[in-house]
C-alpha cells in the first residue's frame, strides 16, 4: 500500500488562519470528488471556522477519562476504519490525554499516513523542537508541546500562512481569535508586536530554508549544474595565507548589500594531506567567517581550480571571491594560476579577484615536512648501509662462489633496499654508491682497479646506482608517509574530540585545559589574560590567570616552555617540556577552543546577571505600581475616615462613627496584609527565609490559617489518621492563608472552598479546591510569579504576591505548591509536604533559628 501524503500549513502564531486555510483546501478537494473527512478540528468557538466546518463529514471523537475529567481526543481507529482519501487533523503538536495509544498527535498522523490516507494538518512555528529555546527567549513562554523537526521536514508539502503583526493584532482586538475577556492580556503579553515580528521572521526563514532544500534536491535529481540565482551565495577561496581575512571581510560587505545572502569559505587541501596552508591562519579565518554568519568548509582535491568550481556549483553559488595571486612574475611561466583558471572556467558564476598586501610577494607558506624516523632506526640504517656491504665483500671474496656480476649486483641492491627500509634515504644512497665502488674494485675486471674493461659493465654499474637510489627514495617516502599518517590520525582524534565537545555543548574551560595537559604530557597548563598597563609596573605587560590545571603554573607567557598566542589579550602557556613544531598545529586549535570556552562562560555569567537585573527591575516597577495604587487606596480611605471623625462641622451619630471606625480598621487590615506580603516576598528574593522545621499536625496549623476568611466559606477535611508533617508552622500557616484567601475570592458565593489532606507514601498532600473560573494550562505557572494577577482581576484586591509568597514558603520547607484543574471546573492548589520521620524532624543544612 502506498504511503499517504502529508500537507502542513505553517503559521507564526495562533490566529493567522491555518485552520481556515486547511478547511478551505478540504472544500476544494471535496468539490473535485475527493473523499474528505474531518478527523479532528478545534474551532475555538470562532464563527468563521464553524461555518467552514459545515458540509464536511466529521469523525466522532473518542472520550478518555483521567482523574475524574473526560477528555475528547481524535479517534485514529475510527478514521482508519472509515478509510477516507483525505483526513483533516488540527494541531499537529497536541499531546494526547493519558490512556491514548500514542503520546502525541503526530504519531497518530503517522499511522494514518502508513495506511495510505492523505493528511492535511497545521502547526505553529513555536512548536518545532529545534526552535523551542529560541521561542522561549523571545516570548518568555516555554512550549511544552513540540514536534520533532524531522517529522515536519518529511512532509510532502509545507505551506506558510503569513500575516503581518499589525493585521494579527487587529484580528485579536476584534475578538476573532480569543474571547473578549482574554484579549487585553494576550495583546500585552504573547501578542506584542516585537514577539509577533520575531516569530514571523522565524517562520519565514525556516520555510525559506526548506524551499532551498527542495531546490537543491530538484537540481540533484535532474542533474542541473547551472547556477540558479535564487539566493546570493558567495564562496571565498582561502589558501591559508594572511590575505584570507581581507577576502572574508570583502565577501561580507558584498553579502550585506543583499538580504539573505550566504558566505561559504572553502579551503582546498591535497588528497595526500602533505601540503596545506597555515593552520593558525586558517583557524583564525574560520573564527572570523563564522562570526560574520558564514560557514567554513574544507574540501580535498589535487586540482585546486576544479575542486573549487565543483564546490561552488554544488552549493549553487553565484559569486566566487579570490585573492590576487602571490606568485612572482617568473612563476607565471609554469601556468596561468588558480585565479585565472577559475575565472576562465566559472561559466555563469561571477569571479571577483581582490587585491591585497601579499600580492606578488611569493607564497611564503610553510613547507610540509615528513615525519622523522627514530634515532635507533637511523643508527641501524647507517650500519646496514655502510657495514653490511663490507661484510658481503668479505663473504664473497673468501667463499670463492664464482657468482656472476648480475647476481652480485642483486645482493648489493638487497642491502640498499634494507638500508632504506631501516634508516631512510641517506643510508640507502651511501649504500648504493659504496656498493657500486665495491663492485667495481672487487668483482669487475680488471679487479682491484676502478678501471672497467667492458662497456656493458659500466652500464650495469650505473643502472645499479640509479635503481638503488630510486628504490631507496620510494621506500623512504613510503616509510615517512606511514609515520605521518599515524601522526595525522592522532591529530584527527584530538580535533574530533574538540568538534564533539562543541556539538555536545561542553564548554568547561578547566576540562579543556586538562585535556591539553593530558594530550601533550605537560605538568601544567594555564590560560593567561593581559591586564591593563599601569604606572606601578613601569608600563610592562601584566598577566592574570583566567584558568589553570596542574602544579605550579607559570604567571607569564615568557616563563612557559610552550606559549601560544590566542589573540591580543589571551595566551595559552604550557609547562613541562618543549614541544616540536609539528605539535603546535593541534595546540593552536586547542588555544582557539579555549578562547571560545572562555567567551561562553563570560557570556553565560553576563546573561545571568542581566536576568537578575531584569527581574529586579521588573519587581521594582511592580512594587512602585503597587505602592502607587494598591497601598494608596486603603491609606486614602483611612485618611478620609479620620478627617471625617475629626471634623467639627458634622455631628456624627454613634452608628456613623462605628461605620467610619470599621472602615479605618478594614483599611489598616488591608495595609497590614499587603505590607506583610511585600516583606515576605523581599525575604524570599534575598534568600533570608530560614525555616524552623519541626513535627506538627496539619489539624493544628490549617484551622489557624482560615481566620482571614468567612467561617462558612471553607469546608475542612483533615483525617485524624494523617501522619505529622515536617514543616515550619508559621510559614505553612501564612502560605495556606494566602492560597485559601485567593480561592475564596474567585469561588462562587454559594460554593465552599474545600481544604483536604491525604498521605502519599513519604509525602502529605494538602489540597485547596475551588469551583471558580479556573486557569488555562499555559497560565498555571504564570500565576505564581510576583505581582501577577490572573485575567482581569481588579486592582485594589492585592498586589499579586499571595501565591508567589505561598510557593516560596513551601519550597523553603522542602515542599512544592502546584496548580491543577478541578474536575468539573475550578482550580486546585496542591501543597506537597514531607511526612515526619520517626525521629526528630530537622534539616541539618539549616540553623535552628526562627523563621520570622
Amino acid at each position: 500500500m502506498a504511503r499517504g501524503t502529508l500537507r502542513i500549513y505553517l503559521g507564526a502564531a495562533p490566529g493567522v488562519g491555518k485552520t481556515y486555510a486547511m478547511l478551505s483546501e478540504a472544500h476544494r478537494s471535496a468539490e473535485r470528488g475527493k473523499d474528505v473527512v474531518v478527523g479532528y478540528v478545534e474551532n475555538h468557538r470562532r464563527p468563521r471556522t464553524e461555518v467552514m466546518l459545515s458540509g464536511l463529514e466529521t469523525v466522532d471523537r473518542k472520550e478518555l477519562a483521567y482523574r475524574g475529567t473526560v477528555f475528547h481526543e481524535m479517534d485514529a481507529d475510527a478514521i482508519l476504519a472509515r478509510a477516507p482519501e483525505i483526513a483533516l487533523v488540527d494541531e499537529l503538536a497536541h499531546t494526547n490525554a493519558p490512556g491514548s495509544r500514542n503520546a502525541k498527535r503526530w504519531q497518530d498522523v503517522e499511522e494514518l499516513l502508513r495506511a495510505g490516507i492523505d493528511v492535511i494538518s497545521n502547526l505553529n512555528i513555536q512548536h518545532l523542537e529545534s526552535l523551542a529555546d529560541v521561542v522561549e527567549s523571545i516570548t518568555g513562554v516555554r512550549q511544552r508541546e513540540t514536534v520533532p523537526d524531522e517529522v515536519v521536514r518529511k512532509a510532502d508539502q509545507i505551506e506558510l500562512v503569513d500575516m503581518s503583526p499589525q493585521a494579527l493584532r487587529r484580528r485579536m482586538a476584534h475578538g476573532n481569535i480569543y474571547a473578549s475577556d482574554k484579549v487585553d492580556a494576550a495583546l500585552s503579553n504573547y501578542f506584542r508586536p516585537g514577539n509577533l515580528t520575531a516569530l514571523r521572521e522565524l517562520a519565514l526563514l525556516w520555510t525559506a530554508d526548506r524551499a532551498d532544500e527542495y531546490l537543491q534536491q530538484y537540481r540533484a535529481d535532474h542533474r542541473i549544474s547551472a547556477t540558479w540565482q535564487a539566493r546570493e551565495r558567495i564562496v571565498v577561496g582561502l589558501t591559508g595565507g594572511p590575505e584570507g581575512r581581507t577576502l572574508i571581510r570583502r565577501a561580507a560587505r558584498m553579502a550585506a548589500k543583499g538580504s539573505g545572502s550566504e558566505i561559504l569559505a572553502v579551503h582546498i587541501v591535497r588528497s595526500d594531506g602533505l601540503a596545506s596552508g597555515s593552520t593558525k591562519e586558517l583557524t583564525g579565518q574560520r573564527t572570523l567567517v563564522e562570526s560574520l554568519g558564514g560557514t567554513y568548509h574544507q574540501v580535498i582535491g589535487d586540482d585546486v581550480p576544479d575542486a573549487l568550481l565543483d564546490f561552488a556549483r554544488g552549493a549553487n553559488a553565484t559569486q566566487i571571491v579570490l585573492g590576487t595571486s602571490r606568485r612572482k612574475t617568473w612563476q607565471y611561466a609554469l601556468g596561468p594560476g588558480v585565479g585565472t583558471t577559475v575565472a576562465r572556467d566559472s561559466g555563469d558564476i561571477d569571479v571577483h579577484i581582490v587585491t591585497h598586501e601579499q600580492a606578488a610577494k611569493g607564497r611564503g607558506l610553510p613547507a610540509a615536512r615528513g615525519a622523522r624516523l627514530g634515532r635507533s632506526r637511523v643508527i641501524a640504517g647507517w650500519l646496514t648501509g655502510v657495514a653490511a656491504p663490507l661484510l658481503l665483500v668479505l663473504l664473497l671474496t673468501h667463499a670463492h662462489a664464482g657468482m656472476s656480476l648480475a647476481t652480485e649486483m642483486l645482493l648489493f641492491l638487497t642491502l640498499t633496499v634494507a638500508a632504506a627500509l631501516v634508516g631512510g634515504l641517506l643510508p640507502a644512497l651511501v649504500s648504493a654508491v659504496g656498493g657500486s665502488l665495491l663492485l667495481n674494485w672487487y668483482f669487475t675486471p680488471p679487479r682491484h682497479s676502478f678501471t672497467v674493461a667492458q662497456p656493458e659493465n659500466i652500464i650495469a654499474i650505473v643502472i645499479f646506482v640509479l635503481v638503488g637510489a630510486a628504490v631507496a627514495s620510494v621506500v623512504d617516502l613510503a616509510a615517512r608517509r606511514t609515520q605521518l599518517a599515524a601522526r595525522l590520525r592522532a591529530e584527527a582524534e584530538i580535533l574530533s574530540y574538540l568538534a564533539g565537545s562543541v556539538l555536545r555543548g561542553e564548554s568547561s574551560l578547566r576540562a579543556l585545559l586538562d585535556r591539553v595537559r593530558e594530550s601533550f604530557a605537560m605538568d601544567a597548563v594555564v590560560l593567561l589574560e593581559r591586564a591593563d598597563r599601569d604606572d606601578e609596573t613601569g608600563g610592562r605587560d601584566t598577566w592574570r590567570c583566567v584558568a589553570s590545571v596542574g602544579d605550579n603554573p607559570c604567571v607569564r607567557p615568557e616563563d612557559a616552555d610552550v606559549e601560544v598566542s590566542v589573540n591580543d589579550r589571551l595566551a595559552l602557556a604550557l609547562s613541562g617540556r618543549v614541544l616540536p613544531a609539528s605539535d603546535r598545529r593541534v595546540l593552536s586549535a586547542f588555544a582557539a577552543q579555549a578562547a571560545v570556552a572562555l567567551d561562553r562562560e563570560r557570556l553565560a555569567d553576563e546573561a545571568g546577571r542581566a536576568r537578575e537585573l531584569a527581574e529586579g527591575n521588573r519587581i521594582r516597577t511592580a512594587l512602585l505600581a503597587a505602592v502607587s495604587h494598591d497601598l494608596r487606596t486603603p491609606l486614602a480611605g483611612i485618611k478620609a475616615s479620620v478627617s471625617s471623625l475629626r471634623s467639627d462641622d458634622v455631628a456624627w451619630s454613634p452608628q456613623d462613627e462605628a461605620e467610619l471606625l470599621a472602615g479605618i480598621e478594614d483599611g489598616a487590615d488591608r495595609l497590614d496584609h499587603l505590607v506583610g506580603n511585600l516583606l515576605d516576598m523581599s525575604r524570599l528574593q534575598t534568600g533570608t527565609v530560614v525555616p524552623l522545621i519541626r513535627e506538627v499536625d496539619l489539624d493544628e496549623v490549617v484551622p489557624m490559617a482560615l481566620g482571614g476568611v468567612p467561617e462558612q466559606s471553607v469546608a475542612l477535611d483533615i483525617p485524624e489518621t494523617l501522619p505529622m508533617v515536617a514543616v515550619d508552622p508559621g510559614l505553612l500557616e501564612r502560605g495556606v492563608a494566602n492560597v485559601v484567601e485567593n480561592a475564596v475570592k474567585y469561588s462562587p458565593g454559594d460554593t465552599k472552598v474545600l481544604v483536604a489532606a491525604s498521605a502519599l507514601g513519604e509525602r502529605v498532600e494538602l489540597r485547596v479546591v475551588d469551583r471558580g473560573p479556573g486557569v488555562p494550562e499555559e497560565a498555571k505557572e504564570h500565576i505564581f510569579e510576583p505581582f501577577q494577577r490572573y485575567g482581569d482581576a481588579p486592582r485594589g484586591n492585592g498586589v499579586g504576591l499571595g501565591l508567589a509568597v505561598a510557593r516560596g514558603f513551601a519550597e523553603a520547607m522542602g515542599g512544592t505548591l502546584l496548580a491543577e484543574d478541578t474536575p468539573g471546573g475550578g482550580l486546585t492548589m496542591v501543597f506537597t509536604l514531607r511526612a515526619a520521620s520517626r525521629g526528630p524532624a530537622s534539616r541539618p543544612d539549616l540553623p535552628a533559628t526562627a523563621a520570622t
